[in-house]
């Protein structure tokens, strides 16, 4: 059994010994064959498509895609997750994912300062930080997309690397997801106008390199008190996926290591920055999506204020596969098949209980309205605002931390269970 470390233990010991659990890490299971079918399939899909994507709309948004199957390959490989990650920490105390969580904003957070404080960029792009407006907006946002995360079982991007997987009550979140941000979008006059404090950004007062420290010391306290919680706790061990032996066959086939899978992430999440001279996100792409369905469907969204807002109108008009954040979806959903079909885990799941596709569905439009509101989901708020010094990005965490423990609370009204100190594994 995995205890604290002994009483009068050098505190430089006890942060090199692992993180106590109530028992022993699971040992994890040999990955099964290659799915080679799958495989395949995934593999033409991606080439043909970016092939397509650098012939019709020019490199910028061929290396956006090459990107964004990096960053699913990367998401799946590590089980990078943001709602596991918080239902563990508030359900039982296991800090391991938040830990991870601070291994990439560190990393990210490093990367962007020193991209977009010496100006950086490819093809003609200029980098600029993330910051959003502190308000209303941005609480009631974060909240309700937080319970939607735990409902709907994914965060937006947990949800595209799942759907790429074949999860299939995933896909049912996908889809919620999209018709609550295009009902966002179509309904802004609601609430385009709340209440809001202009963006706060650290590195209009204290510069990159002041914002950079202040950044990495608030993430190193956060790491010590999510190590501190679960030493008092001593909760289950996180479960461990099928993994293939060997560096080699691991770094094909997985599983990798979160701390991996957060360096892997923030260095693809920094190229994003570089091509496109903006952070990563996910759930504008969402909007878009549902959108261009109403007016395939006789609807005019080009008439919704939110689709006249400045920059809005231009990404309306323009083709899918030239819109960054879509092309960085589309190519973490191809990314995670490939990385799925790889480690020989790539399946369809059929059967859905009906009260677990509905909290699917419900969920997916809690987290669509809410990214809506909030200006951002777990990527384009949480994690771009963090690294970007945006005072708005650490108030989404903190009210998304909030927003779990409602989610917790409404899970077993659908049939959907919650982490248990008495659990082998959370």
């Amino acid at each position: 059994m995995t205890t604290a470390p002994p009483v009068g233990a050098p505190p430089r010991a006890a942060l090199l010994t692992p993180s106590p659990t109530s028992s022993p890490a699971p040992v994890a299971e040999a990955a099964p064959p290659t799915r080679w079918g799958p495989l395949v399939g995934a593999g033409v899909i991606g080439a043909v498509l970016d092939a397509y994507v650098f012939v019709e709309h020019g490199a910028k948004p061929g290396v956006l895609l090459l990107l964004g199957i990096g960053l699913g390959f990367a998401l799946f490989h590590s089980r990078f997750g943001f709602t596991s990650a918080w239902r563990q920490l508030v359900a039982v105390g296991n800090g391991t994912g938040l830990r991870a969580h601070t291994l990439l904003l560190g990393t990210t957070a490093t990367l962007f300062a020193l991209i977009i404080g010496t100006g950086t960029g490819l093809f003609g792009s200029v980098p600029a930080p993330s910051a959003g407006p502190i308000g209303i907006g941005l609480i009631v946002g974060s909240f309700l997309f937080a319970i939607g995360m735990q409902l709907g079982g994914a965060c937006a991007s947990g949800t595209l690397f799942a759907v790429g997987s074949g999860q299939s009550s995933i896909v049912l979140t996908l889809f919620g997801f999209i018709v609550g941000s295009t009902l966002a979008a179509w309904r802004f006059g609601l609430w385009g106008d709340l209440p809001a404090l202009d963006p706060y950004l650290l590195s209009d007062h204290v510069g990159w390199v002041g914002s950079w420290a202040i950044t990495i010391v608030a993430l190193a306290a956060i790491w010590f008190v999510a190590r501190a919680v679960q030493a008092r706790r001593n909760p289950p061990p996180v479960g461990a996926p099928p993994s293939a032996k060997g560096a080699l066959l691991r770094t094909v086939r997985g599983s990798w290591p979160l701390a991996a899978g957060a360096v892997v992430l923030a260095v693809l999440g920094a190229g994003v920055l570089l091509v496109s001279g903006g952070a990563w996100g996910v759930t504008s792409a969402f909007s878009l999506w549902g959108s261009k369905v109403v007016g395939a469907l006789g609807g005019s969204p080009e008439t919704w204020a939110f689709w006249q807002q400045p920059g809005n109108s231009a990404q309306l008009a323009g083709p899918v596969l030239a819109d960054k954040n879509s092309l960085t979806d589309i190519g973490i959903m191809v990314g995670a098949a490939v990385a799925a079909a790889a480690g020989g885990v790539w399946k369809l799941h059929r059967g859905i209980p009906a009260r677990t596709a509905i909290a699917a569905v419900l969920g997916g439009i809690l987290m669509g309205i809410g990214a809506r509101l909030a200006g951002g989901c777990n990527i384009g708020a949480y994690l771009a605002g963090i690294v970007s010094g945006s005072l708005h990005g650490w108030i989404w965490g903190a009210v998304a931390i909030l927003g779990t423990w409602a989610g917790l609370r409404l899970r077993p009204v659908f049939g959907l269970g919650n982490p248990k100190p008495s659990d082998s594994v959370c």
